[in-house]
């Protein structure tokens, strides 16, 4: 592997200006509705169609009425870790629940034409030393991931008492068994001791919310639902012969169409893209794993190398030298050349935050010059530079996207003046007063991850803990948790995912993290004689207040043009992050937290239910 350094940026920006234009574009993308501009599926037989399974066909079984240890509610990485560390503390009674046919969660919806990880494999993937696994390049496709999931369930057993095609419609209290009744789209009525909430931020496809979206006549799905019937080729395979008489549009510009689209492009007589926002593309270095490495890594490296990865992803001010950058891509520019740029110094806090916001311009400028040299046509050029910070959205990598624009068949539609699509009619998409007449229309327009309603979001109509209370209220004004991960009033109901805990650049370390503490409660509740457990309100109320205290402004997030990062910009919903609310010391200062507050062994804030 190569020593990295600091990149080489451009210098001598005018700051104050491109504040200002990176303002402007903001501005003229808000939506005073936010998240609210969207529409939810699941509600009724057209919208159904979005959230139907196109890999398996529907399970049919008789219902189940059983007593069950643990359920754990999803079975894409967070339930798998959670359960793979439930089995390594002796818990064999596990039923993973999901509504998809197998196990991978994301990874087994999304399978369309170009999936690949979009963060380097060998910190994204886990568990790879525990499986004795090594990717085979640093963003293998998608169905390399989901295999791994797969091997996850068989290497931990947890394929004995799945239930797939399994969607839960209610979970409720039961104070005289003291267990969780769950009843479930079969009929089932499960009565768990314990439940794990692992359900995962992309699990369920929203729409935008475009005025005739149904009067459309012509094909459409989303892209979490990938239609190969009708495109032509499979999993795997890109060839979408079917493509080469239709016009094809697709909405949305995020990371899934940067993959999607150069495929579509290929094929299609034409396609059209529907932008609102860019995304910062970079080129994308995806190297074989060579075989000299793998065989010279030592005992721990993984967990080495995230610690690297994490830190300059996600630290504002990285004390690493920046040979230690690991990745040395995209997603660690900037706080690599932060790193260079402060080592040796005592700085005060604004000297830090100037050196931090002057680096990321000038990452975002290489990125906006990038487009300059690829992309032919200087109007379609411009409208495809990104204008805002760096995490303003996620960064993504590619070669061959922004390429795709040079093609005669690919048009570029910038749909941000109308703060999106006017309209839709039977034959087409109308926006600019014009109408673009398509064949099919894809939506890569995303998931529930902002969703303000809890409900909408998880797709369970009711989760009513003690005395009837129901989560949703509960957390209807933020969320109330002892870190992260319980809640009182909820016995034994475990949280995975984005509440009040650790945050990095790769998701599946924080299920890890909380997959181990989750299996550490259940196991010393056993082992101590209880019937469950829950947080003290005390403990509960003290966590809030401290994530509140230490919750960094929200300015950032205020100035990012609308995204699902910062909840479409607020609207009524208001300015919250994606991330959920992070416990702001830092990931790595958190996981030092729950391993103190472990070894301590008195479980601080947490009451034993006998």
């Amino acid at each position: 592997m190569t020593t990295c350094g600091p990149s080489s940026t451009p210098t001598g920006l005018d700051l104050p200006a491109l504040r200002e234009k990176y303002a402007a574009e903001r501005d003229k993308r808000l939506r005073k509705e936010g998240s609210a501009q969207y529409v939810h599926t699941g509600h009724g037989e057209r919208d159904d169609f979005f959230e139907k399974d196109p890999h398996s066909p529907p399970v049919v079984r008789d219902a189940l009425r059983e007593d069950v240890e643990v359920v754990v509610v999803g079975g894409g990485f967070a339930g798998l870790l959670a359960g793979a560390h439930l089995r390594k503390t002796g818990v064999e009674d596990v039923r993973i629940l999901d509504m998809a046919g197998d196990f991978g969660g994301v990874w087994y919806w999304n399978r369309y034409p170009g999936i690949q990880c979009d963060n380097e494999a060998y910190c994204y993937m886990p568990l790879l030393e525990e499986l004795g696994a090594m990717p085979s390049k640093r963003f293998p496709d998608g169905a390399e991931i989901y295999e791994h999931c797969r091997a996850i369930g068989k290497h931990f057993g947890l394929y004995d008492g799945a239930l797939f095609g399994t969607m839960i419609r209610a979970m409720r209290w039961d104070e005289t068994t003291r267990r969780w009744t769950i009843t479930t789209n079969h009929e089932d009525e499960l009565r768990a001791r314990y439940v794990v909430m692992a359900i995962g931020p992309w699990s369920k496809p929203k729409l935008p919310g475009i005025p005739g979206l149904h009067d459309f006549t012509g094909h459409t799905f989303h892209s979490a639902r990938w239609d190969y019937d009708y495109t032509g080729g499979a999993p795997g395979d890109t060839v979408l012969d079917r493509l080469h008489d239709k016009r094809v549009a697709v909405v949305g510009t995020g990371a899934t169409a940067i993959q999607i689209v150069p495929y579509l492009a290929r094929y299609a007589q034409h396609l059209t893209v529907f932008q609102r926002t860019p995304s910062a593309v970079d080129a994308r270095r995806n190297t074989p794993t060579d075989p000299e490495w793998a065989a010279s890594l030592e005992p721990g490296w993984q967990k080495r190398r995230q610690a690297a990865f994490h830190t300059f992803a996600t630290d504002p001010f990285p004390t690493l030298s920046p040979a230690e950058d690991v990745a040395c891509d995209f997603f660690t520019e900037v706080g690599r050349n932060v790193s260079a740029r402060i080592a040796g110094q005592s700085l005060t806090p604004e000297e830090l935050a100037a050196i931090r916001e002057e680096e990321d311009y000038g990452v975002m400028e290489r990125v906006r010059r990038r487009v300059d040299e690829i992309v032919r046509d200087p109007e379609t050029a411009e409208a495809l530079k990104p204008y805002y910070r760096y995490l303003c959205k996620r960064p993504c990598s590619s070669n061959d996207y922004l390429e795709a624009f040079n093609r005669p068949n690919v048009t570029l539609v910038d749909v941000s003046a109308t703060k999106g699509i006017e309209r839709m009619t039977p034959t087409g998409v109308v926006t600019g007063g014009r109408e673009y007449e398509v064949d099919c229309v894809i939506f890569a327009s995303g998931f529930e991850i902002s969703a303000q309603d809890q409900q909408l979001a998880s797709g369970i109509d009711a989760i009513d803990g003690r005395g009837g209370l129901s989560l949703y209220d509960h957390w209807r004004d933020g969320f109330q948790t002892l870190h992260g991960i319980t809640s009182h009033g909820f016995p034994g109901l475990f949280f995975t995912g984005n509440t009040q805990g650790g945050g990095n650049a790769s998701v599946t370390a924080n299920y890890v993290q909380q997959g181990e503490h989750i299996a550490y409660l259940i196991a010393e509740a056993n082992a101590r004689g209880a019937a469950t457990i829950e947080p003290t309100r005390e403990a509960q109320d003290g966590w809030v207040a401290l994530i509140k205290e230490l919750a960094p402004p929200k300015t950032f997030l205020e100035q990012c043009t609308p995204g699902y990062y910062n909840n479409e910009g607020g609207g009524t919903g208001g300015i919250r992050p994606a991330t959920g609310e992070r416990y702001g010391r830092g990931f790595y200062e958190f996981d030092r937290l729950l391993r103190e507050w472990r070894d301590a062994g008195d479980l601080a804030g947490i009451e034993l239910v006998r």
